[in-house]
């Protein structure tokens, strides 16, 4: 579990493990290791590798050995403002959004665990003006190497944009897309995509108005459309809201995200044209949830409440999407799980 551990969350210190038990219930183990802000976790390929987003000003991103009881640090690389998001793919290309310059850096992880880079930086930028103070600036909030592709997406709330490039592996430098950039509804601001199994389907869950997006991928001509875009927060729902995370089930059947302010899980199905349906909302137990994972088998969904300390499990019904609260346990300041 990734955690902020600034001058103002003094309980935290760094990493933490925790365990799921069968019946879901939660336990806290352990402080794997003392580390500034880990607010995004990864593994690498192999699973010998945790690769962590440190989340400041002066932005770096770190890796770390897993060892059988402890993470053992290996190398801390610089990154841009306020690294947010890092994703590696099978060569050990390593993306990192960073929200307060608007970028997306490449790095490389060699074999031994360390992070090889900046190799090269990708500046966003904004095309279409926009009302909210927001959106004033780029600000990049993910970045994705899109499956079954060689395309390298960034997210971009600021821009209100997803930006396509590919990465010239002789060079190691990012190469724009001639279908480059395509702009988000309104004033929404992506910030997170998860991609369908089977289907070159993409869902976008845009934080400055609580919605997901359905992108359709046309896979011959490398280009991307809106199809829809689904409100998730009751009408009568007026307070301050930012929704944060997405993720589909691996039968493809049905999408989770999270809203912060109404502290809820949206449950959507996937119908079979790839739009979706708003089916369930529930209460996190907890306020700030911004990140959740589903638990490898897809039984349980744990969901990190960082404004009241706690991570939550629910049970979840395969067959309607239902979630089921089950257990928490307190976390100083969770904001990202990792199985």
């Amino acid at each position: 579990m990734g955690t902020y551990t600034n001058k103002n969350n003094p309980q935290s210190e760094g990493i933490y493990e925790y365990q799921l038990k069968n019946n879901g219930t939660l336990d806290s183990i352990r402080l794997l290791v003392k580390t500034e802000n880990p607010t995004y976790l990864i593994k690498s390929f192999d699973k010998n590798f945790l690769l962590t987003t440190n989340s400041q000003w002066d932005g770096t991103i770190s890796s770390f050995k897993i060892e059988p009881e402890s993470l053992k640090e290996i190398s801390i690389s610089k990154a841009d403002k306020s690294p947010c998001y890092i994703a590696i793919n099978k060569d050990n290309y390593v993306l990192t959004a960073n929200y307060n310059s608007g970028t997306t850096n490449l790095h490389r992880l060699n074999e031994k665990g360390e992070l090889v880079g900046p190799l090269d930086t990708q500046q966003n930028e904004i095309t279409v003006p926009s009302n909210n103070k927001r959106q004033d600036f780029p600000h990049a909030h993910s970045c994705y190497f899109e499956p079954n592709s060689e395309n390298i997406i960034s997210v971009d709330l600021g821009a209100n944009k997803l930006v396509f490039s590919t990465i010239d592996k002789d060079f190691n430098k990012f190469v724009p897309n001639e279908f480059h950039e395509l702009q988000m509804p309104g004033e929404c601001g992506p910030r997170i995509l998860t991609f369908h199994p089977t289907q070159p389907w993409i869902y976008s869950v845009n934080e400055l108005d609580g919605t997901v997006t359905f992108i359709k991928k046309n896979i011959p001509n490398n280009s991307y459309k809106i199809i829809q875009t689904v409100k998730t927060l009751p009408d009568d729902f007026k307070e301050i809201n930012w929704a944060a995370h997405i993720t589909i089930t691996k039968d493809g059947k049905y999408v989770y995200m999270s809203n912060r302010g109404h502290d809820s899980i949206g449950i959507l199905k996937v119908l079979p044209s790839g739009k979706l349906e708003l089916i369930d909302t529930i209460s996190t137990h907890g306020k700030h949830p911004r990140n959740f994972s589903l638990t490898p088998d897809e039984k349980f969904l744990i969901v990190a409440n960082r404004d009241t300390n706690n991570i939550c499990s629910f049970r979840r019904n395969s067959k309607t999407g239902k979630l089921t609260f089950v257990d928490e346990v307190l976390a100083p300041r969770p904001v990202s799980i990792l199985f």
